[in-house]
């Protein structure tokens, strides 16, 4: 459970950083004025959530295999 604690802590300060950084983009502006940013944030958020899953899932079974290991 602390690992899961370690890692969401960490993306959410990468988030923040990146939020820290933001300057007025011309292509932001016209893709916000299309509405297709949100498309980009969608698909952007779906792919870190994703790799999140499948980073928990790893650590998971590596969890269970160190286990295993000690038991013998």
């Amino acid at each position: 459970m602390f690992r899961l604690k370690k890692i969401s802590l960490l993306l959410i300060l990468s988030l923040l950083s990146t939020l820290s950084f933001a300057q007025e983009i011309t292509m932001a502006d016209a893709m916000r004025e299309s509405g297709k940013i949100y498309v980009v944030v969608a698909v952007l958020s779906l792919v870190m959530v994703g790799l999140l899953a499948y980073l928990i899932y790893i650590d998971k079974k590596v969890s269970k295999i160190e286990s295993e290991i000690d038991k013998k």
